[in-house]
């Protein structure tokens, strides 16, 4: 039996994270029958039940240690854990993770993450010690195997794959039409999907955004259904943008599987999305999207598609946004196609994380 433990920002009710879990046990439970997987989450219990693996407290050391010491294989797994613009405590923890993990004489991989920013020189130098430890490094943008370079990192071999949750697949089945029905979406008409978050100073956008979503009502019939993908937190700016806008829109309430909204968004006829895992779900299923960046990693990933983000958070103009989603919408079979080819590439790219696996266990 081989033992692999994953760390990550899982339990946290973020469907971006989750979708990256799910998809990084389908692959590691697709190289064979004898790999046991555990799991360190903030809600070890939902892990268990929701991803049907084992899991532990993140934050109880006695319990990470010993699941360290008895793993054959530590992954650091997938998003954006190594950087310090959030919290400088979280580089820290996954940092010393991975250390704890390399003294311990495990085999480490760095598994499909967007590296930075990592602004400060301390964290940077650390980065640089402890990463130049490891077996293998993974990482889903360009701008990654840069930084990694040029912080020095070049004692295990880096790979440009993807972000693992490229080779989630569709359920493919009639949930996503079922929760838009439950919400009164009519099949008639098109129906565009937002994905927004809450941001510091966030008012102008929420304003632009509003504004956006009641042209599309008004000028070209949209239907507007506000999709939240870290539930809670998503779902106040959700609320604040409903309030101030001239028309009805609906939201998407309750918490769902990543696979209930990788359908829901495959239902949609055109994307308008902030969150990055919105973005990739829209890709995943050929549906036209506009990006707004608040991040590099939104960036990167639109960059992989040949497209770039319309604007940032902090400046876009709504006159660039509404003429963006007019001329993708009107370019949308070819956006459709472009989306497919470039998705069909990273996902090949992303069978590097499955052979590297195999070759540190010697399966």
């Amino acid at each position: 039996m081989h033992r692999i433990l994953v760390s990550g920002y899982y339990g946290f009710g973020n469907i971006g994270d989750e979708s990256i879990l799910t998809s990084i046990i389908e692959n590691l439970k697709s190289i064979g029958s004898n790999i046991e997987i555990t799991v360190l989450s903030a809600n070890p219990s939902f892990t268990e039940s929701r991803h049907g693996v084992k899991a532990v407290d993140r934050k109880n050391f006695f319990e990470i240690y010993m699941s360290i010491k008895n793993c054959d294989l530590f992954i650091s797994g997938g998003g954006g854990l190594l950087q310090d613009v959030t919290s400088e405590k979280s580089i820290r923890y996954y940092l010393g993770l991975i250390y704890i993990a390399s003294r311990l004489n495990k085999k480490v991989m760095v598994y499909g993450q967007g590296i930075g920013p990592i602004t400060k020189n301390t964290n940077r130098r650390l980065t640089r010690t402890i990463l130049n430890g490891v077996d293998a490094i993974t990482v889903r943008d360009e701008q990654s195997v840069a930084d990694l370079k040029n912080m020095g990192i070049n004692k295990p071999p880096i790979y440009m794959t993807s972000d693992p949750v490229v080779t989630l697949k569709p359920p493919g089945n009639s949930q996503g039409i079922e929760v838009l029905e439950s919400l009164g979406v009519q099949k008639e008409r098109p129906v565009v999907g937002f994905s927004v978050r809450e941001w510091k100073g966030a008012e102008a956008f929420n304003g632009i955004i509003a504004k956006t979503a009641d042209n599309l009502i008004d000028e070209l019939g949209f239907q507007v259904v506000f999709i939240p993908f870290h539930y809670g937190e998503d779902n106040k700016c959700i609320m604040k943008i409903k309030s101030i806008m001239q028309n009805s829109a609906y939201s998407v309430d309750g918490r769902h599987s990543a696979g209930q909204v990788l359908d829901i968004i495959g239902q949609v006829d055109l994307v308008v999305g902030v969150r990055l895992h919105s973005l990739i779900f829209s890709a995943i299923q050929g549906v036209p999207l506009v990006g707004i960046s608040y991040d590099p990693k939104i960036d990167g990933f639109l960059s992989r598609l040949n497209m770039k983000a319309v604007g940032n958070v902090e400046d876009v103009e709504l006159s660039d946004l509404l003429v963006e989603i007019q001329r993708v919408w009107a370019d949308r079979e070819k956006v459709r196609m472009q989306m497919f080819a470039r998705v069909k590439e990273m996902q090949e790219q992303a069978k590097i994380n499955d052979k590297l696996v195999m070759e540190l266990l010697n399966i």
